[in-house]
């Protein structure tokens, strides 16, 4: 009973910790672009706006994870499966590509800072001082 309690406990905690790490999701920019809304970063990344004052924009995903499950689930309000079928279908209309995929924030980083019009997203733990916040 005692080790039944214990792993209650646990999952429960873990949780919380979830809950509390799920806002901490920074969206950054190439230099170029400015303050962005949830609205519009939703519209980026579904590929409804393709550019923002006459920049053309492109979008890069974390591959299928924790962070990136925080991010759909507080700019897009979706769940994985949902987002990725969703491309699958725009894909096979002929309505666009998903983002490209990477594997870590300094991929991401990189990717933003050398493509202009490039957004991503990445761990609060991973933002450094020169890089170009535009939601949090």
């Amino acid at each position: 009973m005692i080790k039944f309690k214990l792993k209650l406990i646990s999952v429960l905690l873990a949780l919380v910790i979830c809950e509390a790490h799920a806002e901490n999701v920074i969206v950054i920019g190439h230099a170029g672009l400015s303050k962005l809304s949830a609205s519009t970063i939703q519209r980026i990344f579904t590929g409804k706006i393709i550019e923002i004052d006459g920049i053309h924009v492109t979008a890069v995903n974390h591959k299928a994870g924790a962070l990136r499950d925080r991010f759909l689930h507080h700019y897009l309000n979706q769940k994985d499966d949902k987002y990725t079928a969703y491309w699958t279908v725009r894909r096979f209309i002929g309505k666009g590509i998903p983002p490209k995929e990477v594997s870590s924030a300094a991929e991401v980083i990189h990717f933003i800072q050398t493509t202009p019009g490039a957004i991503g997203y990445i761990d609060e733990s991973e933002l450094k001082p020169d890089l170009n916040v535009v939601s949090r």
